[in-house]
């Protein structure tokens, strides 16, 4: 490996590293929202479980916007 492919693959790495720096804060979020949403969803199952009623389900995102387009 001569200098010029060493100096590449640095700059590969270095790029690669910024990115994973830029990205990493963006994916914990999404994480965190997720868990959260999950937990709400479960609060709200059990608070309708214990109330003797069925859970209401709201559809919001993908699914929403597949059944839009199907009616």
């Amino acid at each position: 490996m001569n200098t010029t492919q060493l100096q590449g693959l640095i700059g590969t790495l270095v790029v690669l590293g910024v990115l994973a720096l830029v990205a990493l804060p963006a994916l914990v979020g999404v994480l965190h929202d997720r868990r959260v949403d999950r937990q709400l969803r479960e609060a709200a199952e059990r608070q309708a479980a214990i109330d003797g009623q069925r859970p209401e389900r709201r559809t919001s995102g993908a699914a929403s916007r597949r059944f839009a387009r199907t009616v």
